[in-house]
């Protein structure tokens, strides 16, 4: 499974169970990536995405647990700690902000191998930069 998460600089998720940003040019980005995949979201995380973007999601109210292997999966307000075994992929998206936070990124990206970064104007930020990561810490960056 690819997880997609968006953090502040401290890996900040949420702050008052609410998300700390949101942007369209962001789930724009998101959904073009996916390239014809379904993302797999709860029902917090779909309020967000406007109606054109609807045939793209999969509303789960435990979507890292149900979707497949091969599947995408956008985390905002649960723990993806349980599910590190079953994720193979983690996009995340950085604010390049810090925010007050309460729930944080509960997975160590040491673990992980940054292979590809990429960084674009949104809509509510200057800019936002797109992290890709695989299992493992060896190797170079693609």
């Amino acid at each position: 499974m690819k997880v997609i998460v968006c953090l502040d600089d401290n890996n900040g998720m949420l702050f008052n169970q609410r998300r700390q940003s949101q942007d369209k040019d962001l789930r724009s980005d998101m959904i073009n990536h996916l390239h014809g995949r379904k993302l797999w979201m709860n029902e917090y995380s779909a309020k967000q995405f406007e109606e054109v973007y609807r045939p793209f999601i999969v509303v789960d109210e435990n979507p890292a647990a149900n979707s497949g292997e091969e599947d995408d999966c956008f985390a905002e307000n649960f723990s993806l700690a349980p599910y590190e075994e079953k994720i193979s992929a983690l996009i995340i998206y950085r604010w390049n902000r810090k925010y007050p936070a309460d729930r944080h990124l509960d997975m160590d990206l040491a673990n992980w191998r940054l292979v590809h970064t990429e960084e674009f104007p949104g809509n509510s930020h200057d800019k936002i930069t797109r992290e890709e990561y695989i299992k493992g810490m060896t190797g170079e960056e693609q």
